[in-house]
């Protein structure tokens, strides 16, 4: 009997702990979601349900001479062909790593671990040192180049430890049917390790798509800015209040994308974490 209440006693913690976890990583996004259909005239109104509900903030989002349309083009831009080169660069150096014998193989993948551990803020002022001089201000491989330097350590980590668990059998039997292991690393390996590129995909989109502090240095021109910058930089009428309204409008246009993406693909995602350590 003692057992049984002593079960349930610590099921009941593991439900309430799960409980609290949810209500923290929710209420942020909840009030953010409420702030942004209050009208402009009730953001100083602290009731947890928005009366009347209002799109006004949003409409201001979009309206003439904000510009925020473009700079969700541009995060869309830097995210997608951050992604992209993260994962072609990203997977043979991981299939490298993983497969291939060389000179100096561990100083080669400590050194791209190594690279994730500096503090982006350290690198700006030489990167815009370098961009200023070469003429790559304001544009969109100036953002790109250097977000490439945050996530390709992560991508390779991540596939490196997926194709480390893969059978080596599966080239050499591809390999003694005549392919070569260029043919067998295309027509093998990629289609199984689909599942880690897709997750890791994901993390380098969502981790660009968040990136401030490059796009910050590199960018002044209004057009070319990320939408992240663009909230930060919200003004009002005046051009010296702070729209808190239109910013948390912003904030959900920005956040909801991801997160419907994330729930929508979540089993793959996940899938994609652990099949490296069941294949």
């Amino acid at each position: 009997m003692s057992n049984a209440k002593s079960l349930a006693g610590r099921r009941w913690l593991s439900t309430l702990g799960i409980v609290l976890i949810v209500v923290y990583c929710l209420v942020p996004f909840y009030w953010m979601v409420a702030s942004a259909l209050r009208q402009p005239n009730d953001q100083a109104d602290n009731s947890l349900f928005p009366n009347p509900i209002s799109m006004d903030n949003f409409e201001a989002v979009f309206g003439p001479g904000v510009g925020f349309g473009r700079n969700l083009v541009n995060s869309v831009v830097v995210a997608g062909v951050t992604t992209l080169l993260t994962l072609v660069i990203g997977t043979f150096a991981a299939y490298t790593l993983a497969r291939l014998n060389f000179r100096f193989k561990n100083v080669a993948a400590g050194i791209i671990i190594a690279t994730s551990m500096f503090p982006g803020i350290s690198l700006i002022v030489p990167l815009l040192k370098l961009f200023t001089e070469i003429g790559w201000i304001n544009t969109y491989q100036a953002m790109v180049v250097p977000s490439l330097s945050f996530a390709l350590p992560l991508a390779v980590w991540v596939l490196a430890t997926f194709f480390r668990q893969m059978p080596k059998e599966l080239e050499e039997a591809a390999m003694v049917d005549g392919l070569t292991r260029g043919q067998a690393f295309r027509k093998v390996i990629l289609p199984l390790a689909a599942p880690g590129m897709f997750t890791t995909a994901i993390i380098t989109f969502i981790a660009a798509w968040n990136e401030f502090i490059i796009a910050l240095s590199m960018v002044n021109e209004k057009e070319m800015k990320t939408a992240t910058v663009a909230i930060s930089q919200f003004t009002g009428i005046s051009g010296f209040d702070s729209p808190f309204g239109t910013k948390m409008a912003a904030g959900v246009v920005v956040t909801v994308p991801l997160v419907i993406v994330v729930l929508i693909f979540q089993r793959r995602i996940i899938a994609g974490l652990t099949a490296g350590g069941v294949k």
